[in-house]
C-alpha cells in the first residue's frame, strides 16, 4: 500500500524538539531568557533544515531570529513567536508532559509548538519560492521591537502564514479584532470631606462620569467592545480624591471603527468643574479584516486539508497576533495554523498531537502550492 502524507511526519522527532524548546522557559521581559531559548529555535532549524538563523539583536527585549530558505522575490513569510506569558520557573509546578494525544506545558500551545511544526514542515516541502520565517521574542507584549522587522519583511510577501496556535476545535483564524489601549488620569482637587468638601473637586466622582461616557462608545453589532479593567484613585475616605486613573482596553473589528473610538477616547472633556484629563496610549494592533484575499488563501487550505482527510473551518477571534499588522498592509494572511488544543495562558494550557502532525503536513503543502 502505497504511504500516506501523515506518514511523512516524525512524531517522536517532533515531541523531542518541542520538549527541548518548552524547557528553554522565555518570559517576554527576560531577554537572558527569551535569548537562550532563541538559541534553541536556532539551531532547531539549522538541524532539521541545515539553514543557519539571521539573529536580529536587541538591546532591550530578546532578540529575533530570521531564517531564509533562499533570496528571491515573491516570499511566503512565516510568523511565529517563541517568549510566552509565564513566568521563569512554571515549569517545575506545570511540567512538559505526554499523556496520549494531549502534551501540556507552559508555551507549549501558545506558541512553540507552532516553531517545531514549520521546522518540519520546511524540512520536507518542495518549495516553489523563498521561505522567510520570523521568530520573534515580544509577541506577547504587543511587538513593540519586532513590528517593523515583521512589517518589511511582510511587504513584498505574496502570502503570510501566522503559527499561532488554532482556535478551540481546530479552525484557523481569517479575521482578529485590533486592539487599542489607554490610560485614562484625573486630576481633581484635595479638601477635608467633613469640614470643607465643597471646596474639593472629586477626581475618583469625574472618573465615574468618564467611565460611563467610555461605555456609550462600544458598539458590540459592530464588533466594538471596551473595558475599563483597573481603575484607582483617592488616598483616604476622609479626603475629596484628588487624583484617580483607569487603565481601558478597547477592541475593534474594523478600521472604521478604530478611528472612531480612539477619536472619542482623545476627545474626552471632563464633567466637573475644575477637573483635568490626561489621555495616552492609542492603537497597538490594527484589526485583521477577512479580504478576499484571506478568503482566497482560507480556501486553499482548506482544500488541501481536504486532501489529507480532515476538515478545516475558519472562525474570527477577539485577540490579536502579529497577523493583525501583515494583514493591514493588505497582504493576504492567514493565521491559526498551529496545532488544536486549548487553555493558552492558563495552567490548562495543551495541544493535541494527531492535530499537530496533521497541521504540519498542511503546512508542508502550504509552502509546496503557494
Amino acid at each position: 500500500m502505497d504511504a500516506t502524507p501523515m506518514q511523512r511526519v516524525d512524531r517522536a522527532a517532533m515531541l523531542a524538539a518541542l520538549e527541548r524548546l518548552v524547557a528553554a522557559e522565555s518570559p517576554s521581559l527576560d531577554k537572558a531568557r527569551c535569548d537562550a531559548c532563541a538559541d534553541q529555535v536556532a539551531t532547531l532549524f539549522l538541524e532539521r533544515t541545515g539553514i543557519p538563523a539571521v539573529r536580529h539583536r536587541r538591546p532591550d527585549r530578546g532578540d529575533h531570529l530570521e531564517i531564509r530558505t533562499e533570496t528571491g522575490p515573491d516570499p511566503i513569510v512565516v510568523l511565529c513567536h517563541h517568549d510566552t506569558v509565564w513566568p521563569a520557573g512554571t515549569l517545575a509546578r506545570l511540567p512538559y508532559r505526554v499523556d496520549g494525544d494531549r502534551v501540556t506545558g507552559p508555551g507549549s500551545y501558545d506558541m512553540k509548538a507552532g516553531i517545531v511544526e514549520v521546522a518540519f514542515a520546511i524540512a520536507g516541502a518542495q518549495r516553489q519560492r523563498p521561505v522567510i520565517v520570523l521568530s520573534t521574542s515580544d509577541e506577547e507584549i504587543g511587538s513593540g521591537s519586532s513590528r517593523a522587522l515583521i512589517e518589511e519583511t511582510a511587504r513584498a510577501a505574496v502570502a503570510v502564514l501566522v503559527l499561532e496556535p488554532a482556535a478551540s476545535g481546530g479552525a484557523i483564524k481569517t479575521s482578529r479584532k485590533g486592539i487599542a489601549d489607554f490610560v485614562l488620569d484625573v486630576e481633581g482637587r484635595a479638601a477635608h470631606a467633613g469640614v470643607e468638601p465643597e471646596k474639593g473637586v472629586s477626581a475618583v466622582e469625574e472618573l465615574a462620569h468618564q467611565i460611563l461616557a467610555l461605555n456609550q462608545l462600544a458598539d458590540v453589532a459592530r464588533g466594538t467592545t471596551i473595558n475599563v479593567g483597573v481603575i484607582e484613585g483617592g488616598t483616604r475616605p476622609n479626603v475629596v480624591a484628588a487624583r484617580a486613573r483607569a487603565e481601558i482596553d478597547v477592541r475593534f473589528s474594523r478600521a472604521s471603527e478604530a478611528e472612531r473610538v480612539v477619536a472619542a477616547i482623545r476627545g474626552l472633556q471632563p464633567k466637573l468643574n475644575g477637573a483635568r484629563l490626561r489621555i495616552s496610549g492609542g492603537t497597538d494592533r490594527p484589526p485583521m479584516e477577512r479580504s478576499p484575499g484571506i478568503a482566497r488563501l482560507a480556501q486553499l487550505a482548506q482544500r488541501l486539508a481536504g486532501d489529507l482527510g480532515f476538515a478545516l473551518a475558519e472562525t474570527s477571534t477577539g485577540g490579536g497576533s502579529d497577523g493583525n499588522y501583515t494583514a493591514a498592509l493588505g497582504v493576504p494572511t492567514l493565521d491559526g495554523l498551529g496545532p488544536d488544543g486549548g487553555g493558552a495562558h492558563a495552567d490548562s494550557e495543551h495541544l493535541l498531537v494527531e492535530s499537530w502532525l496533521q497541521r504540519t503536513e498542511l503546512l508542508r503543502l502550504l509552502l509546496e502550492t503557494l
